[in-house]
């Protein structure tokens, strides 16, 4: 009998027209309850996880509580995908070395961006010659996502780098290609059309588009970034001030027994 590798399995599922919804974790207990709800795949967020230890996201100051979430997360029978932030260095080795760590801790995707702390984007060449010694040292143990931050960053000029950086990251080895802050259809479909068997990866977005519009444009992958981990913040102060005034509690708060259970309960 054949066995699909984890890997595999998640590369499977990015389907474009029929996009993988990659909810993002901050914690052991977050992820096991979305894989409790049903998410087979589950990602990290890189803002939920500095946040939560009190550190900046983005400033490459969270590797080792980067890596230590993944490896408890091993624990899960889940598919992980960790956001690495730009990987936490600039030297493509030491990147590489990142990734093989997280492959041997179980994980089944990394995401690495272009987007630098002081708000502008990392070379375009030097980016590809980090992904492709990720791709050397993990070639077919991670599923390798590419996010360029043309899109999170103001101007046209950077606007218009998207489709050359994401040819020359597809180039270097990426499995997938991830666009935060893309919401035009119209260049949505341009970018799956030339992409071609390469998934899109969108955010979403309140504003839009929905997943169903998404889907039809052709992207394969739609994450939720930091969103749950910024709506549990607001739950949380939403039930202290229920406390405080006398009303009732929002419907569908987990039991201690519920919480309790996402402490072992998926290994």
């Amino acid at each position: 009998m054949t066995t699909t590798l984890p890997y595999e399995e998640f590369r499977s599922l990015h389907r474009p027209g029929a996009p993988l919804l990659l909810p993002n974790a901050w914690d052991h207990a977050s992820a096991a309850a979305l894989l409790a709800a049903g998410f087979r795949a589950v990602g990290t967020t890189s803002l939920g996880v500095a946040a939560a230890a009190g550190l900046p996201d983005g400033t490459g100051a969270t590797r080792a509580e980067t890596v230590g979430l993944a490896r408890g997360l091993a624990r899960l029978d889940a598919l992980i995908s960790v956001d690495i932030e730009g990987g936490f260095s600039d030297d493509p080795s030491e990147v590489a070395a990142v990734a093989v760590e997280l492959a041997e801790a179980g994980a089944v995707g990394v995401n690495i961006e272009d987007g630098r702390a002081d708000g502008t984007l990392r070379d375009a060449g030097h980016q590809g010659e980090i992904l492709a010694a990720v791709r050397e040292a993990v070639g077919g143990r991670l599923f390798i996502n590419a996010r360029t931050d043309t899109r999170w960053l103001r101007g046209a000029r950077c606007q218009g780098q998207t489709a050359d950086r994401l040819a020359g990251y597809r180039q270097a080895g990426a499995d997938g290609v991830f666009v935060p802050g893309l919401r035009d259809l119209r260049m949505i479909n341009e970018l799956t059309s030339a992409l071609g068997d390469t998934p899109l990866n969108v955010l979403h977005a309140s504003e839009g588009p929905a997943m169903a519009e998404l889907a039809e444009a052709g992207v394969g992958r739609v994450s939720c970034g930091s969103l749950l981990f910024r709506a549990a913040l607001g739950a949380a102060v939403t039930a202290v001030r229920s406390v405080a005034d006398g009303t009732p509690q929002a419907e569908g708060i987990p039991s201690y027994a519920e919480a309790q259970a996402l402490a072992g309960g998926f290994a």
